[in-house]
């Protein structure tokens, strides 16, 4: 796109300030390879340290995650089989509280395997991390705040969607998790604190438009 407005194709306008003149936010970039005290662990130990704070101080905080369901594959350790959808050849994303997996291109679903589809092994691997994950680990890691989740799977009911944000606006919830549909156009004075879960995740995909869209969201 911007090599489009340097050819002149696309009109450039620059956004040079923020509405109300507001200043940028703060950024701070946790390499996750650094975080060997806490193996394993999708959050950093700055990140927990200032979501504490904000909880002793009554502000709010939002996680931001563009991963749905809990695992997003499940491999066998043994055969190396992935469990795929039959019908687009992508892993299937495990949903902990339907107990399935769930395709998340063309809605094909099945019960969670217990052992290996291919070789019937035991112990297949829930790997990856969605929301789902990230909501339990949340509840785990702040016993006593209030986690609510924002994600497709969460806002099935018809006003469910207005109900949380209603929620979250007075301040009946302390910590927000979600994927995309929280990323934008909302206003909460009292949010002073957004933590984004594997930042690099989308850069990733295999398209060359990956970074201009990571950075657009």
């Amino acid at each position: 796109s911007f090599h489009n407005a340097q050819l002149g194709k696309y009109e450039l306008l620059r956004l040079t300030q923020r509405v109300d003149d507001k200043k940028m936010p703060f950024i701070r970039i946790m390499d996750m390879r650094m975080e060997s005290k806490k193996k394993g662990s999708i959050l950093s130990e700055r990140l927990i340290t200032a979501v504490h704070d904000r909880l002793a101080k009554k502000e709010q905080t939002i996680l931001f995650l563009n991963r749905r369901g809990f695992s997003t594959s499940l491999i066998c350790e043994k055969c190396g089989h992935v469990c795929e959808c039959p019908n687009c050849s992508v892993a299937l994303t495990f949903h902990r509280a339907a107990g399935r997996v769930v395709c998340h291109i063309c809605g094909h679903q099945a019960v969670a395997p217990g052992k290996c589809p291919e070789c019937r092994d035991p112990g297949i691997k829930y790997s990856g991390t969605g929301t789902e994950k990230v909501e339990d680990i949340v509840g785990k890691c702040f016993p006593t705040a209030v986690v609510k989740r924002m994600d497709a799977d969460a806002m099935t009911r018809k006003d469910a969607f207005r109900e949380t944000l209603g929620a979250f606006k007075v301040g009946k919830i302390d910590i927000l998790v979600g994927t995309q549909m929280i990323a934008k156009g909302l206003h909460f004075p009292n949010v002073t604190l957004v933590g984004i879960i594997n930042a690099d995740l989308s850069l990733h995909l295999p398209d060359f438009r990956a970074g201009e869209r990571t950075f657009q969201l």
